[in-house]
């Protein structure tokens, strides 16, 4: 069965103030949907609700993920169920090593007595690595520590393909990359698109979208989704930048702040 996620009229807030004001969106597997804005707009506060961030208390709405409630689940249960983020800022674990976490995330998924056993692990991550262009050596190191920004956001993309989620959240996996490293990154996405799987994208620029070809691209302003359109959109967006759409529909601040 494809994969369906489906976003409706989301509201969320944080120490008391409202950052999504009614988000609306549906994912269906096989499709990738790129958010743009400026700063400031509700972009990264999306991606930490619908993963279930503390921080964030969602007031209104509801999330489906094949007919799942989302927001009925505990962060872990949100990531058995087939929810990843792709951090801006990775996170840096001492103790625990690139392979012990993936394996653990891996089985996470898995029910008792079918987890994945060590060999094929290591067959399945060393191929990935390869593909990543990744040294090896990284598997034994401690997660995301010593990594450059670049070598974090190419774990991520590491872990996107070892624990194969059906539902990809990336939030700015492209800030800090190199040109030869976003082409990677951008390749293991491209490899990840099926029907059993939906993308949503948070990015900045187009230079991502060079190498990942999105089905929809969406703007945000004041915490809501103001415009949609194909590729063709984010193409304006970087050529013209964002004033024409505050002149198109009447808005003067596009944060979250004053409206």
């Amino acid at each position: 069965m494809a994969t369906h996620f489906k976003i409706d009229g989301l509201k969320a807030e944080i120490e008391g103030k409202e950052i999504l004001k009614g988000i609306n969106l549906e994912i269906k597997g096989g499709e990738i949907h790129a958010i743009m804005g400026p700063n400031g707009t509700g972009k990264s506060t999306l991606a930490s609700a619908l993963m279930g961030h503390p921080k964030y208390e969602v007031t209104e709405g509801a999330v489906e993920l094949d007919g799942e409630d989302v927001l009925e689940m505990a962060v872990d249960e949100r990531a058995r169920a087939g929810l990843f983020l792709g951090m801006q800022y990775p996170s840096e674990i001492t103790g625990v090593t690139n392979s012990d976490f993936l394996r653990s995330a891996i089985n996470a998924r898995r029910e008792e007595g079918k987890e994945i056993s060590l060999i094929k692990f290591i067959r399945l991550m060393e191929g990935k690595m390869k593909e990543l262009d990744m040294n090896p050596e990284f598997a034994h190191r401690y997660l995301n520590e010593g990594f450059s920004g670049g070598e974090k956001k190419r774990n991520e993309i590491l872990q996107m393909m070892m624990i194969d989620p059906k539902l990809v959240i990336l939030d700015e996996i492209d800030s800090g990359l190199d040109i030869d490293a976003l082409k990677i990154v951008a390749n293991g996405v491209n490899a990840m698109r099926s029907e059993d799987r939906g993308f949503l994208i948070i990015t900045h620029y187009q230079r991502l979208l060079d190498y990942i070809t999105p089905d929809f691209v969406h703007v945000m302003m004041q915490g809501r989704i103001v415009k949609s359109g194909g590729p063709e959109l984010a193409a304006r967006l970087e050529s013209e930048g964002y004033d024409w759409v505050k002149e198109e529909l009447g808005i003067v601040d596009e944060t979250v702040g004053q409206v």
